[in-house]
């Protein structure tokens, strides 16, 4: 395997260690449900997440875990293999599939682990909050926002 197909993979662990390492550092100092103000409009809390995106069957009995923790490791495998079939030149779904690997194995540990996601960055507009959501929600966000883009470049192209 090239550098240039490794790299991503190194992309993918690095945000599972940030990931892991912000969530760690969020359970040693917070009780479950303890926030800290960073700035008007962003706190920080402690949330598990038993569901999906948005809390989305999360008070479903149990039985969610191990359709997520499925789904998630299905994902990760075809991850994994569309990366190591990519062509070095497609530096943009590259970084976009990285991006998603990273998040998805950041959340497929804590379920496997803990049975539960571990949340804790909150953003809010006055009584308004957007779900609480971690790093590797924010990578996951960030390379389907990529990946979108770039399916449009792609057809432009094409």
């Amino acid at each position: 395997m090239s550098w240039q197909i490794a790299r991503w993979y190194v992309v993918a662990i690095v945000l599972l260690i940030a990931d892991q390492l912000a969530k760690y550092t969020i359970t040693q100092n917070f009780l479950y449900g303890e926030y800290i103000n960073i700035f008007p409009g962003l706190d920080f809390t402690l949330v598990h997440n038993t569901g999906a995106a948005f809390s989305f069957l999360s008070d479903a009995g149990g039985w969610q875990r191990w359709l997520f923790l499925i789904i998630s490791l299905a994902a990760s495998i075809v991850l994994i293999v569309w990366l190591y079939r990519l062509k070095a030149s497609q530096f943009f779904l590259s970084t976009s599939l990285a991006l998603i690997l990273g998040g998805a194995l950041g959340n497929l540990y804590d379920r496997i682990f803990l049975g539960y996601v571990i949340d804790f960055i909150d953003f809010y507009y006055g009584i308004y909050h957007w779900p609480v959501f971690n790093i590797a929600d924010a990578s996951i966000t960030l390379g389907a926002v990529f990946l979108i883009f770039e399916s449009f470049l792609v057809s432009k192209k094409v």
